[in-house]
């Protein structure tokens, strides 16, 4: 279900314009991202899809119907709406928020209640957090829910207001792999927005930079909008090491994984160690390094060892492979597999020499 723009223009009284003229079509089934600096228009433009803010002039259209010609509220239960710290109602269960689209909807609460249990598993949240309240959640899981409550309409538009933003750096990049894997199962037509310029390039098909005044700056793949900035603002905007975020297109076919040397906690270690040594747990997970010239006698514990650095999981981008190099201590990017098991390590020199030899450079999706 597609959704587009016809020169919606938003003005306020005394003359402020939050929304200039936004000519944009949002292709069905794909994530667009409206991203830009504060007062560009974003959240503006997105709350006109569901008439939260009625467009001053112009028109936006969902599946070719204007949405004027919809009751408000009705329009709003069609729509998935997501927005940051959740929006969760403070004195309903987990199993209660969900539930309230579909009671809206009219179905009864045995059934409603059964839908929102399974939302839940959908997000990758227990069953037995239903009973909770959200205060007795962490931000990470309250955003979860906040997307099953959002998905409980079974509408085929998500509308996510900057939904991660208020949560920490690792949950948040585990919430945004989460969105993705849903979308793949999904299919929703997803309209996001965020000022973080790395989420935008991460999570969608098609990016949408805002310049201050609500004007379009640039609309594109995020590949085109790294590569070809329309004009000194979005190539500001991008940032200047635009050519390391082209990293995230770029397959990390080539790069060979080595060997690496490990030892296993909870094992008994005798003597100075001569190199670095990943330290993995019984399952073969990494857990960081044992630095050179340690000395170890006893069983190895984790008190002992250094921090690792991020992990490079196999198959991804070529970018997380730079990064996992770069930020170990021992210059050795960890490559884990699909269950978090190390299985070798690549260094920097050797993720440099693939993207200095690959012949599309580092700007196309692959």
């Amino acid at each position: 279900m597609g959704i587009e723009f016809q020169g919606a223009t938003k003005r306020y009284p005394g003359g402020t314009v939050a929304v200039d003229s936004l000519d944009l079509t949002v292709e069905d089934g794909t994530i667009t991202v409206f991203v830009g600096p504060s007062g560009c228009g974003k959240t503006t433009s997105l709350r006109m899809i569901n008439r939260m803010v009625e467009p001053t002039e112009g028109a936006v259209l969902v599946d070719g119907k204007d949405i004027r010609d919809s009751d408000p509220a009705l329009l709003r239960r069609g729509i998935g709406y997501v927005i940051q710290h959740a929006g969760l109602f403070p004195h309903r269960t987990v199993l209660s928020n969900v539930a309230t689209v579909p009671l809206l909807a009219g179905w009864d609460k045995a059934r409603a209640r059964r839908r929102a249990a399974e939302l839940l598993e959908i997000v990758g949240l227990p069953a037995e957090l239903g009973k909770r309240y959200p205060a007795q959640l962490s931000g990470g899981q309250q955003q979860r829910v906040g997307v099953a409550r959002a998905l409980a309409a079974d509408s085929p538009v998500l509308l996510m207001d900057e939904p991660f933003s208020a949560v920490d750096p690792v949950v948040r990049e585990g919430l945004q792999d989460e969105l993705l894997r849903l979308q793949s199962q999904l299919g929703k037509t997803i309209v996001f927005v965020t000022h973080d310029i790395d989420e935008a390039i991460r999570l969608g098909d098609k990016v949408a930079v805002l310049r201050v005044g609500g004007k379009l700056a640039q609309y594109g793949t995020p590949a085109d909008v790294l590569r070809h900035p329309v004009d000194d603002f979005v190539a500001s905007f991008v940032g200047r090491d635009r050519g390391y975020r082209g990293l995230s297109f770029l397959s990390a076919k080539g790069v060979r994984v080595e060997e690496v040397p490990t030892v296993e906690l909870g094992r008994e270690v005798a003597g100075q160690v001569g190199e670095w040594l990943l330290a993995v747990n019984s399952a073969g997970e990494p857990r960081g390094w044992l630095p050179p010239e340690s000395f170890v006698d006893g069983v190895l514990s984790e008190a002992e060892l250094a921090a690792g650095g991020s992990l490079y999981l196999e198959g991804t981008p070529i970018r997380g492979a730079l990064d996992a190099a770069l930020s170990s201590p021992a210059s050795l990017g960890v490559v884990v597999d699909a269950e978090g098991r190390a299985i070798g390590a690549v260094t920097a020199r050797q993720v440099l020499d693939v993207i200095e030899n690959h012949p599309e450079g580092v700007t196309g999706r692959e």
